[in-house]
Order: structure tokens, then C-alpha cells, then sequence
């Protein structure tokens, strides 16, 4: 069953300035028309979540129903920002998919005992990436109910019409 509503936003969470644009080629690639906004690193994320600094103003910084997180960031990195938005009632319903270069067992582990609802090591090369986003995308975003938005509006998807 389709969504229905305003597609969702889905939020990258990533210090790295070439796996955000990668990863925007890919969800162009895969043609995914979900506004896909980025943060740079967990403290960012937590501002974007909380409405604090210039993400005061929700038009600019619309309700996510998925956070791509990387663990490895500067400030708050990625498993401190995972504890923070599962420990807080108003986030729990977000559903939080690590995509990083770690693979250790420990990351893995952790990420999961800390709520994530997926683990996936970034891929190496575009075409695999690409995979991947479509992967996440009939999953996520075509498959998954998910709940409605925080911001009271129902969650869904709108696949960008192909070429």
C-alpha cells in the first residue's frame, strides 16, 4: 500500500562534504524525489531536532522520518547523537539507519543496542551506493509503514517520475 501525504524528509547526518554530495547523486540516481536534507555533525543534528538556531523555523527544517547517521563526526559524534535521540520521547519514532565506514562488531553491537533500525557500511564505489539508496528506498520508504510525522502531517513517498 502506497503512502499517502507529503513524502518524508530523510536527514543525513555526515561531516564529510563528499559523501553528502554522493550520496545526493545517488538518491538522484535512484530517483528518490524525498527532500533530503543534511546536517554536519551530531551536535548539528541535535540543533535541527530541538528547532534550535537556524533551524528555528520548521519550514526550514522540516519534521525527518529517516536520519542517515555516520558515527565517526567531530563535536557529538554519531553514537552520542543516537543515545540523545532515543532517549528522548519526542524523537523515539524517528527511525535511525547508521550508514558509516565502521565495521566493527563493537560499532555494530552498540548502534543496536542504541535503537538504530538498520546498520549499513558505506560502499566504496558509486554504483554500490547507488544500490544501496535504492535498496533503502523500496524498504524504507515504499514497504515500511512508518508513523506519522512529529509535525502532525502522515508520512509517504513521492518517487521523482523517471526520464
Amino acid at each position: 500500500m502506497p503512502h499517502r501525504g507529503r513524502p518524508i524528509t530523510i536527514l543525513m547526518a555526515d561531516d564529510d562534504p563528499d559523501d553528502r554530495a554522493l550520496t545526493r547523486d545517488a538518491f538522484a540516481e535512484s530517483h528518490l524525489a524525498n527532500d533530503l536534507r543534511f546536517v554536519e555533525d551530531g551536535e548539528e543534528l541535535l540543533d535541527y531536532l530541538h528547532r534550535r538556531g537556524k533551524y528555528q523555523d520548521p519550514a526550514d527544517a522540516p519534521w525527518p522520518g529517516i536520519i542517515l547517521l555516520d558515527l565517526n563526526m567531530p563535536r557529538v559524534d554519531g553514537r552520542e547523537a543516537l543515545r540523545a535521540i532515543k532517549a528522548d520521547p519526542r524523537f523515539r519514532s524517528i527511525r535511525v539507519v547508521v550508514m558509516t565506514t565502521s565495521k566493527a562488531e563493537e560499532d555494530v553491537v552498540r548502534s543496536y543496542d542504541l535503537q538504530a533500525a538498520s546498520y549499513i557500511t558505506k560502499p566504496v564505489t558509486f554504483d554500490r551506493l547507488v544500490e544501496v539508496v535504492q535498496a533503502l528506498g523500496k524498504y524504507w520508504l515504499e514497504i515500511v509503514e512508518l508513523p506519522p510525522n512529529g509535525d502532525g502531517s502522515d508520512s509517504g513517498i513521492i518517487p521523482k517520475p523517471k526520464p
